[in-house]
């Protein structure tokens, strides 16, 4: 398959993004009003909103920051206008985000009011909009892109057509020198221990048992029964029995390569190669995590079907299922059913997943995209004081 030029933005951290998104960011949900009423105003400008960022505290303040601020500075984005109802936590965000080089203006609704707000950031996104609007495309290397993995919805053509075909890609992504995050910690159960004979050292090994363990205990405290979470009931419907089955399917779409680090949720990887991250198998929260990590494209292979976009990370959906094709078309970027037909071998697949992928990094928009899917899901670690 011929190598096709590739660009992108790049930023002044010197990541490269796919998208140039002029983003409205509320602090707290007491923000969201004022946030989407500028989008509203300044079309072109992506608001945020999100239920969350009130009398949190502790870790679970700290993943919230680490969300915002990484939303913020990932790479597919240009500028960021930050509305907080009080200044100290808005100064929080704004200047994490700022510590990446690109544009970051902050406003507080206290002593301000929603009107004069809308007024103020308006202005200001406007000009941010009008200068990203400026930035141009410029040549990439493959590797300098920071690649997600997550499935969902899946069944029986999953493991047959749709994995396979996203573990060639995340193989050749790497072989380039790039980046691939994969997670779903739970559904690793059964099928952990092939994960952790694949990290690529005892220290890797030892941060990915303890990731899992400790989840595992999370779920055993509740005295839970996570039969029809885990597997879901689509997965069940799509033919798959047990947890064990599913968790096969999702460590077959990370390929081949050995796992270089294991993050905590939202964390940056600081290795190329293939990272594994702690999270929940909820595909928007998921999503959002690895966006807020730096992830600027997503690969979400898919059986039954799954419908699900971000605002920033763009998501490709790929499925061998062909009822799912012919019933849920618009929702689908690439279709391998021929694997399962014979029509052709894995490494032609592949290329048909890769041409996808080079024409999204392009600028062409994902079905999520284009139907306006943007699940913006913060995960939460327990309840607010």
């Amino acid at each position: 398959m011929a190598e096709k030029r590739l660009t992108g933005y790049r930023r002044a951290d010197g990541r490269v993004g796919i998208r140039n998104h002029v983003l409205i960011l509320p602090v707290d949900d007491l923000s969201n009003a004022a946030a989407e009423s500028v989008a509203r105003a300044i079309p072109g400008t992506l608001a945020l909103p999100h239920p969350y960022g009130r009398l949190q505290f502790g870790a679970d303040l700290d993943l919230f920051f680490q969300t915002m601020i990484g939303t913020g500075a990932n790479p597919n984005v240009a500028a960021v206008v930050v509305i907080g109802i009080e200044p100290t936590w808005t100064e929080r965000i704004a200047s994490g985000i700022a510590e990446t080089g690109k544009p970051v203006a902050q406003f507080s609704v206290e002593r301000h009011g929603d009107l004069r707000i809308l007024e103020m950031a308006g202005r200001r996104a406007a000009q941010l909009l009008q200068d990203a609007s400026e930035l141009t495309r410029v040549p990439v290397e493959r590797g300098e892109l920071l690649m997600s993995i997550k499935c969902g919805e899946s069944d029986t053509t999953s493991g047959l057509g749709a994995n396979p075909a996203t573990s060639e890609a995340v193989d050749r992504h790497i072989a380039a020198g790039g980046t691939v995050i994969f997670g779903e910690t739970t559904e690793l159960t059964g099928g952990e221990h092939l994960i952790a004979e694949r990290c690529a050292s005892e220290e890797v090994r030892k941060k990915f048992q303890g990731f899992f363990d400790d989840y595992f205990a999370l779920v055993e405290r509740t005295g839970a029964n996570l039969l029809g979470s885990q597997p879901t009931q689509g997965n069940i419907r799509g033919g798959l029995s047990t947890i064990e089955e599913k968790a096969l399917g999702n460590i077959q779409k990370t390929g081949t390569a050995p796992v270089v680090d294991a993050l905590a949720p939202a964390e940056r990887p600081a290795q190329a190669g293939l990272n594994f991250m702690d999270t929940s198998c909820a595909a928007a929260e998921f999503i959002t995590l690895t966006a807020a990590a730096g992830a600027v494209i997503h690969l979400f292979p898919t059986g039954q079907g799954n419908v699900v976009g971000h605002p920033v990370e763009p998501v490709i959906k790929i499925t061998a299922n062909p009822l799912t094709q012919a019933t849920m078309s618009e929702h689908i970027d690439v279709d391998v059913s021929g694997l399962l037909q014979l029509d052709y071998d894995l490494a032609t697949a592949g290329d048909r997943l890769e041409d996808v992928i080079d024409r999204t990094v392009n600028g062409r928009l994902t079905c999520a995209e284009a139907l306006g899917h943007r699940e913006f899901a913060l995960t939460r670690l327990h309840p607010s004081a």
